[in-house]
């Protein structure tokens, strides 16, 4: 969903919200994701002036990981699981969203440096995407783009 109304998400569908990002799963069960719930007209403003993909939406998370905490793979260096994870976490969420009737939509078009910078973020935290949520306005419809998928035998292979 790429345009929202301005009515705001009830409390308890939120925590729903971020209660399936909770649960989600993570490599070994580290659970190194960190979802930050902007919904403040200061905070709006700042993810305006660093993307404009935020579509209007009443609250914005930004799902980022902690470097310290996310799974490192044994057999080779620099393998982790930190956008892995968070992707799973950002995945339920989106889901549980629309079983509620709310519209969500993946952004990562910004700059995670300059968003860690902007809202102060410590050093170990890594922002991967924002969610604009929020209930769609009144004109809304999907992309045309949306309705478009490659062939299967195109995306899979069997070996």
């Amino acid at each position: 969903m790429r345009n929202f109304s301005e009515k705001a998400i009830e409390k308890d569908k939120l925590a729903k919200i971020l209660e399936a990002g909770q649960i989600a799963p993570t490599a070994g069960n580290y659970q190194p994701q960190k979802v930050y719930v902007i919904q403040s007209e200061e905070g709006l403003e700042k993810l305006r002036s660093l993307t404009k993909c935020h579509y209007g939406a009443p609250t914005v998370l930004i799902v980022a990981y902690d470097k310290s905490k996310d799974w490192k793979n044994p057999n080779e260096e620099g393998v982790h699981s930190g956008e892995q994870d968070t992707s799973i976490v950002a995945t339920h969420m989106m889901l549980e969203a629309w079983e509620l009737g709310i519209g969500s939509c993946w952004v990562n078009f910004f700059s995670p440096s300059q968003v860690a910078e902007e809202f102060g973020f410590p050093e170990n935290i890594t922002p991967v995407l924002m969610l604009p949520i929020g209930y769609k306005a009144e004109e809304a419809k999907p992309a045309a783009w949306h309705e478009q998928s490659r062939e299967l035998s195109e995306i899979v292979e069997y070996l």
